[in-house]
């Protein structure tokens, strides 16, 4: 409380100050600063073949923050964030209970986001510092929401959307804060990646959809192991829907290539390939989709920066995608109803996938994922199971592994 009441009493100082100088807009920006804070207290139980021990661990994650109004077209948010673990019985990847199965929750305490953004060129938001990032499906770069400690970037944003219907979406990144936090893993540096990186996105608005190209150049410094993910992707990806007849269908394709960038000590070549299809009526949706990340049996298609929890299933067994890749056949079936009894909404989904090797047809078993979701004004409960079925010729690193969630969140 003395600490809020010191900050409070520099903000009216500064306030008092500027008004005096006459600096009317940093007055107006720090009148205009809004609050920013969210909650989640999550439990997870996992069990994971051939650990004796199950891991149970209930997390705490709390954000806050502050973003003021402009001052000369400019605005600062400045975001810190603590995870408390309070039932331990897991490995966070730095507590050193390697006897449990993983749980990426680690405890940790940090600033989330310190970012400065400018807007004073037409159609042009500048975005520098600490900041959230996430391009279109996270597929290739996202903010990996869903663990409790979200990666972060240290760099330069710009984005235009002068001409009509197109964004041009550039960066330079020169750190990744990832879900470890700043203690990172024992016996390496993956708290944080350095290293020159470039991510570029355009994309284009037609009428049939949004199609996107992309270029993303990945350097890390790190050896032995992160440097081996130092490449140059260059894709496509469009995205659309139409109706048809009382049916609202949607559809996915995208395409990538990828090659060893810098000192990057390997050489390969890896392509992408996605194509998905979604019919929507009234509350119900199915979908299917086939998803191929290439590997030539020394490399696999890499894609580290991306919200890996969302692809390739909830059970994380292909984080790192296999040397000799992997094809993902995949069927997505959902449920939403709008106003269930005190719930604004209620939403279930179901998602099944088979799994087998990009190269010599290698079977790495099935999964199935299941959640009920509910929001309450600010509240959102979350159930949430994984069930991962290794195939006997699946790679020895992997094994059956079953996911349990209970999730509340709430923001302000």
């Amino acid at each position: 409380m003395k600490g809020v009441l010191i900050n409070a009493a520099i903000l009216a100082s500064v306030a008092v100050a500027a008004q005096a100088d006459g600096l009317d807009p940093l007055v107006g920006a720090i009148g205009e600063t809004k609050v920013l804070a969210d909650a989640r207290l999550r439990f997870e139980s996992v069990d994971q073949e051939p650990l004796a021990k199950k891991a149970s661990a209930v997390t705490l994650r709390a954000r806050l923050g502050f973003e003021t109004g402009k001052a000369w077209s400019t605005s600062l948010l400045v975001e810190g964030d603590g995870i408390w673990p309070l039932v331990t019985k897991y490995n966070s990847t730095t507590n050193g209970k390697t006897a449990y199965p993983v749980v990426a929750d680690p405890e940790a305490y940090e600033f989330n986001r310190l970012q400065l953004t400018n807007t004073s060129i037409v159609d042009t938001t500048i975005t520098l510092g600490r900041q959230r990032i996430v391009l279109d499906d996270h597929r290739f770069v996202g903010n990996v929401g869903w663990r409790q400690n979200e990666q972060t970037y240290d760099g330069l944003r710009v984005v235009n959307k002068h001409i009509p219907n197109v964004t041009i979406d550039v960066s330079y990144v020169n750190q990744i804060n990832r879900i470890f936090g700043p203690e990172g893993l024992p016996g390496a540096n993956d708290g944080r990646f350095t290293g020159d990186t470039f991510l570029g996105n355009v994309s284009w608005q037609l009428p049939l959809g949004k199609l996107t190209g992309f270029g993303y150049l990945v350097e890390f410094e790190q050896a032995p192991v992160p440097i081996r993910d130092t490449t140059q992707t260059y894709g496509l990806r469009f995205q659309g829907e139409r109706p048809l007849a009382k049916i609202k269908l949607g559809y996915i394709a995208s395409w990538a290539t990828q090659s060893d960038r810098g000192d990057n000590p390997l050489d390969f070549s890896n392509h992408y390939y996605l194509a998905e299809l979604t019919g929507t009526f009234r509350q119900y949706s199915a979908g299917a989709g086939y998803e191929v990340l290439q590997g030539d049996g020394v490399k696999g298609f890499s894609t580290p920066l991306a919200t890996l929890h969302k692809f390739q299933g909830w059970a994380d067994k292909f984080l790192t995608t296999p040397v000799n890749g992997i094809e993902d056949k995949y069927i997505n079936l959902g449920y939403l109803k709008k106003g269930f009894g005190p719930l604004e909404t209620l939403q279930f989904s179901l998602s099944w996938h088979d799994y087998d090797s990009a190269r010599l047809s290698i079977n790495y078993g099935q999964e199935l994922d299941l959640q009920l979701q509910g929001k309450y004004h600010r509240f959102t409960g979350t159930l949430k199971y994984a069930d991962y079925d290794a195939a006997a010729t699946t790679p020895a690193a992997v094994r059956d592994t079953s996911k349990l969630w209970a999730q509340l969140d709430f923001t302000w």
